[in-house]
């Protein structure tokens, strides 16, 4: 891998309106080959970076796309679009119109982050986040798979118990272009009392259901053969409609299992016992809160990828973390929820599976290895290094005995001292010298 030559091809500078006085230049869109292998399948990815650490972890899945498809005889052309704060910055909007176009021509759309402080007084329309609302529309996804798997490399990162999150592998099936985020009427008005009200409509058609619990038992069928139904139709209409057509449609799945629970019990029932859930099928506002509850299941919200698929056209995946502005541009984002997404790309979005599972073997690979990012990190373990620490001060000698102290295990405590003994007494020289 390390010969391999990265060729970069200009296709010209994105056509974009700029808003006046501002000092953003366009992204500009690329094609990326790979000389180590001839090949013989190529695809049209379209990367929005977006805002915050967005552009750090995006860098990183577009490097592992190019080695992947080196060794898998694939050719990817990236373009890279702008969306979200990066947006607004550049053209005044969060989704300029080229931007939602380069996404509906391309085979898959390649998320990175969006939002920030800069943007959270900007009207609703001017959100960051309007902007992923609108891209999820224009490309017509309507079903968002969220897989929460804790790996045994990480199974002590988790905030629950061992014997607790040991073993849990579900996915959550979120429908995501309906419900109260979508619903008409919704705004502010003043009431006959002369008080300022804000209101929602949480609203669900049949053929909506319909489509969203197909697909989630199309998913539990490749899974386990368990789906559990997720509502609150105790209490609310637009939930007894959703189990009404769940039921219905689960007649088409007779090998599948089927159960129900309130959404608030499931809640609980995540954190109690995750390992009882195998697909769960929920609606949009359910489905926000319990995947990102999930998650933390896995130790960390940076571990977690997703895809968001439609009938037809291109995919949208990414990783479900925020922007985090707080760690953007320190070299401390954990990557691998973008890289897992990639490789989501590749197996629903493309339908390459063999080098969606290189990706997930490398990651894991990684993990096996040592190495962990701030999110993930505990005692005995292997930070990467960032240009600022004095890590960076080791020679190029001992880096690779990194790779060799992370699978020594008995002698691992120790090496760590010696190498934290060893960074001191440089950092230390080396100041002193500068004094």
């Amino acid at each position: 891998m390390s010969s391999l030559r990265l060729n970069f091809k200009p296709l010209g500078a994105a056509p974009f309106r700029r808003v006046p006085g501002s000092r953003l230049s366009p992204t500009k869109p690329g094609s990326i080959r790979c000389a180590a292998a001839a090949p013989t399948k190529s695809y049209s990815i379209t990367l929005l970076p977006g805002d915050g650490i967005g552009p750090e972890v995006i860098s990183v899945a577009r490097n592992v796309l190019v080695l992947t498809g080196a060794t898998e005889g694939i050719e990817f052309k990236f373009q890279e679009m702008p969306v979200g704060g990066a947006a607004l910055d550049l053209t005044g909007v969060p989704l300029p119109e080229e931007t939602l176009a380069a996404a509906q021509q391309s085979d898959a759309v390649l998320l990175g982050a969006i939002g920030g402080y800069n943007w959270d007084k900007n009207e609703k329309h001017l959100k960051p986040e309007t902007g992923l609302l609108q891209l999820r529309e224009g490309l017509k996804v309507f079903a968002n798979l969220r897989p929460a798997t804790v790996l045994p490399q990480l199974v002590d990162a988790s905030t629950l118990k061992r014997e607790v999150a040991e073993g849990v592998d579900l996915m959550v099936v979120r429908e995501l272009t309906g419900g109260i985020y979508f619903g008409k009427p919704r705004g502010f008005k003043t009431d006959r009392n002369g008080e300022e009200i804000g209101f929602n409509t949480e609203v669900y058609a049949t053929s909506e259901i319909d489509r969203i619990a197909r697909v989630a038992f199309e998913t539990a069928r490749k899974r386990h053969g368990k789906l559990c139904s997720v509502d609150k139709a105790n209490v609310l209409e637009a939930s007894m409609l959703w189990r009404k057509r769940v039921m219905a449609i689960s007649l088409e799945y007779p090998d599948v299992e089927l159960t129900h629970m309130y959404v608030d019990n499931a809640a609980m029932q995540l954190v109690r016992n995750p390992n009882q859930f195998d697909t769960i099928v929920t609606n949009n506002i359910f489905g926000d809160i319990l995947s990102d509850e999930a998650s933390m299941i896995t130790g960390s919200i940076g571990m977690l990828p997703s895809a968001s698929l439609g009938e037809n056209g291109p995919g949208l995946f990414e990783p479900i973390h925020g922007s985090a502005p707080d760690i953007a541009g320190q070299d401390k984002a954990n990557p691998l929820a973008t890289v897992l997404s990639a490789a989501m790309l590749l197996k629903y979005g493309l339908g390459e599976a063999a080098a969606a599972e290189r990706i997930e073997t490398a990651v894991l690979d990684t993990l096996d290895r040592g190495f962990r990012t701030g999110d993930i990190y505990s005692t005995g373990y292997v930070l990467p290094f960032i240009h600022s620490s004095p890590s960076s001060l080791l020679p190029r000698w001992l880096k690779p005995c990194i790779f060799i102290y992370c699978n020594i295990q008995n002698l691992r405590p120790l090496i760590l001292v010696l190498l934290q003994i060893f960074t001191s007494t440089v950092f230390f020289l080396i100041t002193n010298d500068q004094q």
